[in-house]
């Protein structure tokens, strides 16, 4: 571990190697640690809304001299960001409009920086050590080898001029531990802010029944129990959306990290039948019908995702690609099930994109009580949909709605994010202005 962490140490987790465990009592919302960022970095799509260096998100930031691009803080900020918006700054003017790594590759960009001007042997190594980070390079399959070799061809590319880039076959290595050990960084809406390392909480093993939760103030990562934690418990966190069924989930766990989970929810499934609740007929629907609707479902949401993350395709299309599938699927699944809330989450997306608060209402409502039956307590899935209701309340004048739904977020955001956190601030703030 990068340092002392009171009450929380590092041992040899069965069946599963490294993990961490308490060696004190944790009650829920209690701090475990908090860890700073190794290495991170800002999405493009949130520049000018948070400062590159602390992530902190306000109005009037000031903008970099030279590229236009970049934002601070203050002088302080610009200044602590130098070393690695320097990677960056004379590139994005040379290649204007065509500079375009993605993310991954700006992070890897970044950690090869750090490793080259940190000074301590053990700390330079701490991200680049096979036996500290996991690495599946070699059980990768081609579609994920093609990204790789993507977001490699483009460091050569946006980098190569102000980096010294390791040979091919050690830099394929790092792009997989970075694929396999990074965090996404959301704000309290669980919008995509930016992607970031860290070796300490990257030492927590998964559970579909986690003990604890990762949330961020900055760009560091605050641990905090979720369940009252004895001495010897381990600390787990979920690495996926743990909304889905069983097989759904350990499919996801096998194809980003090349294991199967076998907590004792995945044994039992307990909540598998309510995850995947059918429609209640006066003849009971045939298993292989029920079957065969799952199938489509799963076909169903990877098109659509396919289809977003191309962005091609005009808003009213997606809206109508998630209507015409919550048709077909309402046809078996109640609407409670877990597909059939996936697309109206969707939905909901398109909707507010569309600036229809209306109809992001409509779908919102149909989603909260599920999801805060499905998933564990204390998620920060539920918060941000309550948020995000509030929000849309407040902005109709349904003043009485909003703030019943920004209290729940707030009670879940107390223990997942600590009550001193920026966001409850903000939030107190937002519910007193009302």
């Amino acid at each position: 571990m990068t340092g002392s962490m009171e009450g929380v140490e590092r041992f040899d987790s069965p069946g599963k190697g490294r993990g961490l465990r308490v060696t004190r009592a944790f009650k829920v919302g209690e701090l475990l640690f908090s860890c700073p960022a190794y290495s991170y970095v800002l999405s493009v799509k949130e520049r000018g809304c948070y400062c590159e260096f602390c992530f902190n998100r306000k109005e009037g930031l000031a903008r970099c001299g030279k590229c236009k691009k970049a934002f601070y803080c203050n002088a302080k900020c610009q200044k602590g960001d130098w070393p690695m918006h320097k990677l960056e700054c004379s590139a994005m003017l040379a290649f204007g409009e065509n500079w375009c790594p993605s993310e991954m590759s700006r992070l890897v960009a970044r950690i090869l920086a750090k490793k080259k001007t940190q000074k301590e042997r053990c700390a330079s190594e701490k991200i680049l050590l096979i036996g500290e980070m996991q690495s599946h390079a070699e059980d990768e399959d081609n579609e994920k080898r093609e990204m790789s070799e993507a977001d490699i061809a483009g460091m050569h590319r946006f980098y190569s001029k102000h980096l010294e880039v390791p040979e091919h076959k050690d830099l394929v290595t790092l792009f997989s531990q970075v694929a396999c050990n990074g965090f996404t960084i959301e704000d309290d809406e669980l919008s995509h802010i930016g992607t970031a390392v860290y070796p300490d909480v990257a030492l927590i093993n998964h559970s579909c029944l986690p003990s604890v939760i990762v949330t961020y103030k900055g760009t560091s990562a605050e641990i905090r129990a979720v369940q009252d934690m004895k001495p010897g418990d381990e600390v787990l966190i979920s690495y996926i959306d743990l909304l889905y069924p069983t097989d759904d989930r350990n499919n996801r766990l096998r194809e980003s990290y090349y294991f199967t989970c076998e907590c004792q929810e995945c044994k039992c499934k307990s909540k598998d039948k309510a995850k995947l609740k059918v429609r209640k007929q006066s003849d009971p629907i045939e298993p292989d019908v029920i079957s065969n609707m799952v199938r489509y479902a799963r076909k169903t949401i990877r098109e659509f995702r396919a289809l977003n993350l191309d962005s091609v395709a005009p808003p009213s299309e997606l809206l109508e690609m998630c209507e015409q599938s919550l048709e077909e699927m309402g046809a078996v699944f109640d609407d409670a099930n877990v597909y059939m809330l996936h697309m109206m989450y969707q939905a909901m997306g398109v909707c507010l994109y569309m600036e229809d608060p209306d109809g992001a209402i409509r779908y919102g409502e149909k989603i909260l009580r599920p999801y805060s039956q499905l998933y564990p307590p204390y998620s920060l899935n539920v918060s941000s949909m309550y948020l995000k209701l509030g929000r849309l309340y407040m902005g109709l004048d349904r003043h009485s709605a909003g703030m019943k739904a920004l209290k729940k977020a707030m009670a879940i955001m107390e223990v997942a994010h600590g009550k001193d956190h920026s966001y409850l601030i903000e939030l107190r703030k937002e519910i007193a202005r009302k």
